[in-house]
């Protein structure tokens, strides 16, 4: 039986099994890919590549309503949220489109001597993308749509559980009219992607996933002396300080961590509440957490759905279970229905337990109690992560001093699910190594290339 599957987590239907690639078809892809670099990619121009991704976007708005289906069916995502999610990688593909000349274009440099110098863009050839399945059509647009724009091709090993949606955006590049090994799905194991990383028609590769599938590929990408891009995980601290809103807060709060039922490495998880708020945050946001409504992710009135998966739901309860054993006192939820997971709060939450150093994937959140915003930045900066942050405060000079002392790689201030095509994502620490979005983005896979005429 195949690893790639469509397994309904709502239902634990097992809907469609697709067949892992045998090793001539990893050659074939490779192939591909290598000859569509070498030969319509190097001899379009970017105005023609521009086209063609721009016709991405389109599709992307044309099949809206097939393609949110498609993974509220294989990551259990609640419909509304899937819309959106197609409609962001809509925005993300475009953009690409709209900002083609600049992020290809060369840049001056000013030279001390006679003549000129620029730093010129070039692609550096085929490019590995392995994706994870909490976004399946966001995660790839912001590494396709920027790489192949300018001159990469793009070999795509999605998760395994995202067969439906992987096989539907290489339909959706192929019916823009992008020449065949442009974009190249793949069923491949992680044997065959370690393959793929060594082959030398793969000039780098870009990792959006867990701690150990980065480490894993990072090591072997090092070996064969492969640039690799990581986007890892997260426990971001969400910082409350001043506030004349607090029902407003709450509601970004849990607006922001119920994003995808929890599973967002970008979500806040850790919420350090300065004393003299602490009990009316507390209050209000376990409320608000408990009225979330979990249930059918077709149905319009679920905020949240199942995990993605049966085994997902249990490592969260195993973490929630320990934390509790290991004195954490649980406020609300706690319990597992299937793949479901109740909308869960913990406090008391100490350097001791295992809970304080990881990631809670789903509808989990701790709550944290600190006198001071040296106490508070020390906390939000004791974790192993370093992706996102939020910060709440009335006071503009605070917000400030906090943004430039938080170590993560985005702040934002007074504001929750902000993120936007034209600003750039990730992360420092073990959270990654790259940046993707933004013309940041662009710049991760190519060739600076100094020319330099006297």
């Amino acid at each position: 039986m195949s690893g790639y599957a469509v397994v309904n987590p709502a239902t634990g239907e097992r809907l469609a099994d697709y067949p892992t690639m045998s090793e001539g078809d990893v050659e074939t892809a490779l192939a591909a890919a290598d000859g569509a670099y070498r030969g319509w990619l190097r001899s379009s121009t970017v105005a023609e590549r521009a086209a063609l991704v721009r016709r991405v976007a389109e599709l992307h708005r044309e099949r809206r309503e097939e393609l949110a289906a498609i993974i509220v069916r294989e990551m259990g995502k609640p419909l509304s949220h899937a819309l959106g999610e197609v409609d962001f990688a809509a925005d993300i593909t475009e953009y690409y489109a709209d900002n083609a000349e600049k992020v290809t274009g060369d840049t001056p440099i000013d030279i001390l001597g006679e003549g000129t110098a620029v730093i010129r863009r070039s692609p550096l050839g085929a490019l590995l993308g392995i994706m994870p399945w909490n976004f399946p059509y966001y995660q790839v647009a912001r590494f396709a749509a920027p790489n192949i724009v300018v001159g990469n091709a793009i070999v795509l090993k999605h998760a395994p559980q995202c067969p439906e949606s992987a096989a539907a955006i290489e339909q959706m590049y192929r019916d823009a009219g992008f020449p065949e090994g442009v974009y190249v799905n793949v069923y491949a194991s992680n044997e065959q992607a370690a393959t793929m990383i060594a082959d030398p028609r793969i000039a780098g590769v870009s990792v959006t996933g867990s701690e150990r599938a980065g480490s894993a590929v990072a090591s072997l990408a090092g070996q064969h002396l492969k640039k690799v891009a990581l986007e890892l995980g997260g426990s971001d601290p969400f910082i409350v300080l001043s506030t004349d809103d607090m029902d407003s807060v709450v509601a970004g709060a849990v607006e922001a961590r119920m994003d995808n039922s929890g599973q967002s490495c970008n979500a806040p998880k850790r919420f350090i509440i300065i004393d003299s708020l602490y009990d009316e945050f507390l209050e209000k946001f376990t409320a608000a957490m408990v009225a979330c409504t979990a249930g059918d992710p077709f149905a319009e009135e679920s905020v949240i759905g199942p995990l993605s998966s049966l085994a997902a739901a249990e490592r969260l309860d195993a973490q929630v279970s320990k934390a509790v054993e290991q004195g954490a006192t649980l406020v609300a939820g706690g319990t597992r229905d299937g793949a479901f997971y109740e909308p869960t709060v913990l406090t008391g939450v100490t350097q001791d337990m295992d809970v304080y150093r990881e990631e809670l994937f789903g509808p989990a959140a701790a709550v944290y109690k600190v006198a001071s915003e040296e106490e508070a930045v020390a906390l939000a900066n004791d974790t192993a992560f370093g992706l996102g942050s939020y910060v709440y405060t009335t006071d503009p000079e605070q917000a400030e001093r906090i943004a430039d002392a938080i170590e993560a790689g985005m702040v934002y201030v007074n504001c929750v699910l902000a993120d936007s095509p034209e600003l750039p994502f990730g992360g420092v620490k073990r959270s990654g190594t790259s940046r993707e979005m933004g013309l940041l983005a662009a710049d991760e896979f190519v060739n600076k290339k100094l020319i330099r005429i006297a």
